[in-house]
């Protein structure tokens, strides 16, 4: 099961008196948290699935409801449990300039002449973008900025993509 399933929040903590969970996710995926039906928290190697009652936003947090849970007892029982989603329904919330990470690491990285110049072996981010980080046939590791203008071409069914390799970008 776990292969198929990928991390999208953390239960922090209790929100109340009332079973409801203080959950961290990253920012930026709201839309994704707010239609929640159900995840999968992970406790001590187990999967447990809970089903979503209701969400709402407080700071940077969201606060969730799950009908598993009455209770602060409830809730702390599972404080600090990541929270999965199955890959595919990860997958259909991603908006076409958006990719998963796991698709990401490992794909061979071309210039726009058609010559392989590495393989993507992290992901990293800046306040600006992401970025990918490009091992090159030396060993090299190069920041390449993960933007349109720069990385065009993403093919996730040939396992590549393509780069304007612009000067002293990847020598």
């Amino acid at each position: 099961m776990s292969d198929n399933l990928i991390s999208i929040a953390k239960i922090l903590n209790f929100h109340g008196i009332k079973g409801e969970a203080k959950l961290g996710f990253t920012k930026g995926r709201e839309s994704q948290i707010e239609s929640l039906k159900r995840v999968f928290a992970k406790k001590d190697g187990n999967y447990s699935e809970l089903n979503v009652s209701s969400v709402r936003f407080h700071k940077h947090f969201a606060i969730v409801k799950f009908k598993e849970f009455q209770t602060v007892n409830d809730v702390e029982e599972f404080k600090g449990c990541d929270l999965y989603l199955s890959k595919e329904e990860v997958e259909e919330n991603l908006a076409n300039d958006e990719y998963l990470i796991s698709d990401l690491i490992g794909m061979d990285v071309y210039d726009e002449d058609g010559s392989c110049v590495g393989v993507i072996t992290a992901i990293g981010e800046n306040l600006a973008n992401d970025l990918l980080s490009v091992k090159d046939g030396n060993g090299k590791e190069h920041l390449v900025p993960f933007v349109k203008e720069i990385v065009p071409v993403v093919d996730l069914k040939g396992r590549k993509v393509v780069i304007n390799n612009i000067e002293g970008l990847i020598s």
